[in-house]
């Protein structure tokens, strides 16, 4: 097996270099080798250089830094020497962390029970249970257990009623549809990961938004898939936080800002179709129902051109529809695109949902929608791995997205994230009015930019401060985004001006290069 899991090309890792910023003005006093294994220490430290990431060759790194050899092979020789960075002869070298540091931690994972009741969790995005509606669609589910008790529980394309329930979600927003276009999975990334393994081999290009969600580019990484972005356009500069207030009434059906408006994030459709043309990627992996991490609704317009595009080229676009009942800005009556595989039937479209995020991530049900030959092929692959969703699980989510449940469900899940948006512009402002972000028309979060300041600076900061903060380079790829942050829109509305409070504690500690006056301000470089 090898020592190492990921590979850092030397222009991938001269970009990251060019954001790890050390403290001044020591960094101007040192020698250029103890510069440059300051920065790869403070990536790893951060977690923006993966531990197990296999680093370049002296030679092509000392190229791609217009240094020496000689200062790329000493900088390598000190980050051995302290235990950021193991070699073997024919192997390489790849980074690691010191024997009994703490690995970094990933704001992206919840937050362990132990840490609950003193940390502000500001990096997963995930809404609590609708209740009272959970515990009773639950008790409904148990009732009917008995009848699939009899037999072995295993579906490995769903239990029927789900699939009924949400072929027939499907055709009420505008794509027509039969159960045996749906298989149900795992969670979203069951279905993510199930989807890529049967459609993504080794070294095939994946075309992804920038940004994009931070755990499906991960995966991709994993599976050595070769990532090209593609930037989004934003139609207006966003304006400052301390001009918002809230205005629901907003034209276009968009909660946003005074004076002015919020811009409009897009797909740059130029770009897509010279990345579609030009790569010629396996597969598009795109977000266009209330984006993550920006909010994003892209229209159909944009989205069939996209889909014209894809199919000249080849391409399957993989959609992830996790958050397209999230409209929380949107007013009731006002129309909403349809499912972009609605809009080209000739196109190859594989759409992935999920129950997480507008029900609740603890049911762990997701699902695939594509053509009955793609789920039968699916269903046959994934037999070697889960077999099948857990069928308690499955009724409870047949439930609640059924007819007599979904409205009242929703209506209550979307009241909590308006409520919190509005409280979040407000106190944004107030308190890091020099911070930047657009209003989204929905989804689980504000996508911010700090300035001048380092997300990644701000999440190490948290650690000590008692706020997780999810940093934006997570969201990219390369260093990018290294000046935001995401902020999910699931702190209860009453207690967001204290959140944000504690998170301008954090910022004003950043700014001041870590330190907390008053405290301890030692601290270790890895976390």
């Amino acid at each position: 097996m090898a020592d190492w899991q990921t590979t850092v090309t030397p222009p991938a890792l001269a970009r990251l270099l060019a954001t790890a910023r050390l403290p001044e003005p020591a960094a101007a006093r040192r020698p250029a080798y103890r510069t440059l294994a300051g920065q790869v220490r403070l990536l790893v430290s951060e977690g923006r250089l993966p531990v197990g990431a296999r680093l370049p060759a002296e030679r092509e790194l000392a190229l791609a830094l217009q240094l020496s050899r000689t200062t790329v092979a000493t900088a390598y020789e000190a980050l051995r020497s302290e235990g950021y960075l193991h070699s073997r002869r024919g192997s390489g070298s790849w980074t690691a962390l010191p024997e009994g540091a703490a690995p970094p931690s990933d704001a992206l994972h919840p937050v362990p029970p132990d840490e609950q009741g003193r940390t502000l969790d500001l990096g997963v995005a995930a809404l609590p249970a609708p209740q009272p509606f959970l515990s009773e669609a639950a008790a409904r589910a148990v009732e009917q257990l008995p009848a699939y008790a009899a037999g072995h529980g295993h579906y490995p394309t769903g239990v029927p009623v789900l699939r009924e329930a949400v072929a027939r979600r499907y055709t009420e927003r505008g794509l027509p549809t039969t159960p045996d276009q749906i298989l149900i999975t795992i969670g979203a990334m069951g279905a993510l990961h199930l989807v890529q393994r049967v459609l993504i081999g080794r070294g095939d290009r994946v075309a992804v938004e920038a940004p994009s969600y931070a755990h499906t580019l991960q995966a991709l990484r994993i599976n050595e898939a070769r990532l090209v972005p593609v930037p989004y356009a934003w139609s207006g500069a966003p304006r400052r936080g301390a001009a918002r207030t809230p205005d629901r009434a907003a034209p276009g059906g968009i909660l946003r800002g005074r004076p002015g408006g919020s811009p409009r994030p897009e797909w740059d459709l130029a770009e897509w179709r010279r990345v579609l043309s030009g790569a010629a990627p396996r597969v598009a992996y795109v977000i266009p129902d209330f984006h993550n991490p920006t909010g994003a609704l892209v229209g159909e317009e944009q989205r069939r051109a996209l889909l014209a595009a894809a199919r000249t080229a080849g391409t399957v676009v993989l959609v992830d529809e996790t958050t397209a009942e999230l409209g929380w800005g949107v007013p009731e009556g006002t129309g909403v695109p349809r499912p972009t595989a609605a809009l080209d039937r000739s196109a190859q479209v594989v759409t992935v949902g999920s129950a997480g995020k507008l029900l609740w991530g603890g049911l762990r049900i997701g699902w695939v929608r594509a053509a009955p030959a793609m789920i039968r092929r699916l269903a046959t692959e994934r037999v070697y791995s889960d077999v099948g969703a857990p069928v308690l699980e499955q009724l409870i989510a047949a439930e609640l997205l059924g007819e007599q449940q979904l409205p009242a469900v929703r209506a209550h899940q979307l009241t909590r994230l308006r409520d919190t948006a509005e409280a979040l512009t407000t106190a944004l402002g107030e308190h890091l009015p020099q911070w930047r972000f657009a209003v989204p028309p929905g989804g689980l979060a504000f996508w911010v930019s700090t300035g001048t300041l380092s997300g990644a600076a701000l999440a190490r900061a948290g650690e000590h401060g008692g706020v997780r903060i999810a940093a934006g380079n997570r969201f990219g790829s390369d260093g990018a985004f290294e000046h935001h942050i995401r902020i999910p829109l699931t702190v209860p509305a009453a207690a967001v001006p204290d959140a944000v409070r504690r998170l301008a504690a954090v910022a004003a500690r950043a700014a001041d290069g870590g330190r907390w006056h008053g405290a301890d301000e030692s601290h270790p470089l890895a976390v």
